[in-house]
């Protein structure tokens, strides 16, 4: 009866299980493409930095409003003492509501919301130069962890390779055919394998709990990770396409040619802002008009302008053409800084490259051949113990070696994604 109860409780357990998601269990592998749609809208850096461009659409409105008018109500005539025995304080009082509006000369409102919107305009760009700045780091943390599951893939392999080494010259020991000596060398060269092994481990859970961050996610390391091709390319554009391409896309360079349109504007402003501005005024009065006794529900009208002995904005005015110079200045260093963000990423790129190059036609296979012989040679008594070490540290050094060149074409390519200020890579 007690093993009828256990076997129910399994079927149960069983079945509870099968009905829980299976999101539960899934391991949530991302490719490039999908962190980085993860990645610009989750991360609360740049959901805060996407809000000032709100923040500025928002001005434009504010720049654009008009004047209120002003309402005003005038009583006069209240008699306040007595003359010659009469006292009739308010039989003399009039009313006279009124009316005044300031009337803005020199397209002041059209020039304010221009502003508005140019100020939106680099905003904007300065955004999209920050989620730039952020991609590479985004790239870069997706590279090293590629790399760490590349260095932990060959760990995994040499370690392996290794355990099949020591089980064959185990073999031999038994058969008479090696040294107990030797075989203790072997078991203890193992440690290495061993650690390079473990460290590999440590530095892969490293690099996603840095990736994670980026991505302001809490999902566990275990059921985590991402995948993309882990390879160069050999084939690299010219430099002066790249160089077309960033003058044409950089972001901050946008900002800095957008800054010198601003600069102009608010100079245009400036001036307008120095004239002066009439404004009108209207009012009704019921009494009779002093001149007309007879004239009842009057009507009078003023314009008021205020008068330009003094220039107060002269000023506004130096300082906003000198800032049109000094955007100017900051437009060509924009520039500059693009040659040189491109010129650096492309030499760093073409140097990756041409290190791979042989590594992947010649020196991995080579490291392999020698390794293979000196193991067959050793394994036969042709060569000695510290002659098969040897090729294994080479070999174990070269592989290691390509790894963090590919590693390093990669975050040169982010670089030059960077550089460019779009993905060409």
């Amino acid at each position: 009866m007690r093993t009828t109860a256990l076997w129910r409780r399994f079927a149960c357990g069983i079945l509870f299980a099968g009905s829980l998601p299976i999101q539960i269990f899934a391991q949530e592998t991302l490719t490039w493409q999908e962190l980085k749609d993860k990645f610009e809208a989750v991360n609360p850096t740049l959901k805060a930095a996407h809000d000032n461009i709100d923040e500025s659409r928002a001005e434009e409105v504010t720049a654009y409003l008009r004047p209120n008018p002003d309402v005003s109500l005038t009583a006069d005539g209240t008699q306040l003492t007595p003359h010659g025995g009469v006292w009739r304080p308010f039989s003399g009082t009039f009313y006279s509501p009124g009316i005044s509006y300031l009337h803005e000369r020199q397209h002041k409102r059209e020039l304010r919301l221009e502003a508005a919107k140019e100020t939106t305009d680099v905003t904007q760009s300065t955004y999209f130069d920050q989620v730039r700045s952020l991609i590479f780091t985004l790239r870069s943390a997706f590279v090293q962890v590629l790399q760490e599951k590349a260095v932990l893939q060959n760990a995994r392999e040499n370690l392996d390779y290794w355990d099949r080494e020591l089980a064959v010259n185990r073999k031999r020991l038994q058969a008479g055919d090696a040294a107990e000596i030797d075989v203790d060398r072997l078991v203890l060269q193992r440690v290495q394998f061993q650690s390079d092994f473990e460290t590999a481990v440590i530095n892969l859970r490293t690099a996603k709990i840095q990736l994670l961050q980026l991505l302001n996610d809490r999902t566990p390391i275990e059921k985590f990770d991402v995948t993309g091709a882990f390879d160069f390319s050999e084939q690299i554009m010219a430099l002066e396409k790249f160089r077309d391409e960033a003058l044409a896309t950089r972001p901050d360079l946008k900002a800095a040619v957008q800054s010198v349109q601003l600069a102009k504007t608010n100079y245009q402003l400036a001036v307008a802002n120095g004239s002066t501005d009439p404004t009108f005024s209207v009012w009704y009065t019921h009494n009779g008009s002093y001149n007309n006794p007879d004239a009842y529900n009057t009507l009078g009208v003023s314009v008021s302008i205020p008068l330009r002995v003094f220039d107060r904005n002269q000023g506004e005015k130096a300082r906003t053409k000198t800032d049109i110079a000094r955007n100017e200045r900051l437009r060509d260093a924009a520039q500059a800084q693009v040659f040189n963000d491109v010129d650096s990423a492309y030499v760093a790129l073409l140097g990756a490259a041409n290190l791979l190059r042989p590594y992947k036609e010649e020196y991995l296979g080579l490291a392999v051949a020698v390794r293979d012989k000196v193991a067959f040679a050793y394994q036969h008594g042709g060569t000695s113990l510290l002659d098969y070490l040897d090729a294994e540290k080479a070999y174990r050094d070269t592989r290691l070696a390509y790894i963090n060149l590919v590693g390093s074409y990669l975050t040169a390519a982010a670089q030059m994604n960077m550089a460019v200020g779009r993905e060409v890579l």
